[in-house]
């Protein structure tokens, strides 16, 4: 089996089971959100690990009602961007809000 594939796969498992997020506060999020939203985060560390030109370690993603927020740095502006279209073109989420910082 593919390496980077294990590897994505044990990020997006790790990720799972150790995002912080949001808590579930009454009136705030329902427990069906924030299950939807831990697998919006899981898929999207998932593509972000994937992907050559991003560095999964350096980018943190939470979610809170389908929108995913990315913050951490990034080596490039082409980083950057490549993070936020592969937030953006994940299955189920309604916006990206891109926080990361380039370093240089």
């Amino acid at each position: 089996m593919n390496t980077r594939l294990i590897a994505a796969a044990t990020l997006a498992l790790a990720a799972a089971f150790t995002t912080t997020g949001c808590a579930v506060v009454r009136e705030q999020q329902t427990v069906g959100s924030y299950i939807d939203d831990a697998t919006l985060t899981t898929r999207v560390k998932a593509k972000l690990a994937e992907n050559t030109t991003v560095s999964a370690l350096a980018i943190k993603v939470e979610t809170l009602q389908g929108v995913v927020q990315l913050s951490g740095f990034a080596k490039s502006a082409t980083e950057r961007t490549m993070a936020e279209t592969l937030a953006r073109s994940t299955s189920g989420v309604k916006g990206v809000r891109n926080d990361i910082i380039v370093s240089s």
